[in-house]
């Protein structure tokens, strides 16, 4: 199994980043739009949040890819994808035909808090520049 710690945490590290790093770019060319359904959604001060969020998905998912401070950018990406579930998919709080989906969304965003956590707490193995770097 030691073999394979390497390249499957890699391997999670990409998978991950593919969720975050392509969110935060989006957000650049769609600011105006995702602040206007942050602002639906009920977020306090949208714009910081939008901005906020661009920030920690675009840096944290490739600092998260590249293995650059890992557990730091794992541990951000964690509190807010925590945080965005709460006010995006509040599946408690829609009506009964939209529960289904939106519990899913909360629970694979809950799902993804646990992997982020693993790699805060376990590191971004050799193949990342934390190892080159000897942390």
């Amino acid at each position: 199994m030691n073999a394979l710690q390497n390249p499957l945490s890699l391997i999670g590290r990409i998978l991950l980043a593919i969720l975050f790093v392509p969110a935060g770019f989006s957000k650049i060319g769609g600011f105006a739009g995702t602040v206007g359904y942050a602002t639906a959604m009920g977020l306090p001060l949208p714009t910081v949040g939008v901005a906020a969020a661009l920030v920690i998905e675009l840096f944290g998912g490739l600092a998260l890819l590249i293995g650059y401070r890992t557990r730091v950018a794992a541990i951000a990406l964690a509190v807010f994808t925590l945080v965005a579930s709460f006010f995006f998919h509040a599946y408690w709080a829609v009506p009964a035909e939209q529960q289904m989906v939106q519990q899913l969304m909360f629970f694979k965003n809950i799902a993804i808090v646990g992997g982020l956590l693993a790699f805060a707490a376990f590191g971004a193995g050799g193949f990342s520049l934390d190892a080159k770097r000897g942390q």
